[in-house]
């Protein structure tokens, strides 16, 4: 078993930060993404997309989407839950992540891409109205998730889950893609103090 790994962008990164709270060890195979690695053979026959992380099993199967490779290892390793328990435990978790990825994550990505001068070979054509445009939109989805995490310690309730995991990621994404939380968040500044401190975080 093996993980392709693209460093420091958002979705490898988003499954190392799920496989330390796990406490798993996958070796990894560094893929250098600014020299676009990802888009050489070694990759591409592996994921015509030319996207990591990729996964592969020992018997050759081959995982890419980094959620569904959490998946993979929170069925592998259940303890701790980061997908939640419970049939209304995990349809929180499940309906919160896909909240974090597409009205935050998804509206980060879209500015860096469509905005940083690095990004003008990878995103063709590089638009940068559509990266103007999403700034407003990650900050409004924050305005309301100060609102939401008013009442509750983490995104999708009172336990760390993989909502988190990609709320962190994002935010962390947001000072590249040239995006400030507002001084008035005090809820998401609390919360992202506690999950940016977790050892998890430096993964």
């Amino acid at each position: 078993m093996r993980i392709f790994d693209g460093g420091r962008a958002p979705n490898p990164r988003r499954v190392r930060v799920f496989l330390a709270e796990k406490g798993i060890e996958v070796p990894l195979v560094p893929v250098d993404m600014g020299a676009m690695g990802h888009r050489s053979d070694e990759v591409r026959e592996r994921n015509p997309l030319q996207r990591l992380p990729v996964l592969e099993l020992d018997d050759g199967t081959v995982i890419t989407e980094s959620v569904a490779i959490c998946r993979y290892f929170e069925e592998l390793h259940p303890t701790p839950p980061l997908f939640g328990t419970g049939a209304v435990g995990r349809a929180k978790v499940e309906m919160w992540q896909r909240r974090m990825e597409l009205n935050l994550l998804t509206a980060v990505a879209q500015a860096f891409r469509h905005i940083h001068p690095a990004m003008k070979e990878w995103e063709v054509p590089q638009i940068p109205e559509w990266g103007e445009a999403n700034k407003p939109k990650a900050v409004e989805f924050l305005q309301l998730l100060d609102d939401e995490l008013a009442g509750r310690a983490f995104v999708a309730g009172d336990d760390y889950s993989i909502a988190d995991i990609t709320g962190l990621i994002a935010i962390d994404f947001m000072k590249p893609a040239r995006i400030e939380v507002p001084a008035e968040l005090g809820n998401v500044h609390r919360w992202y103090g506690e999950v940016s401190s977790r050892p998890s975080a430096k993964a």
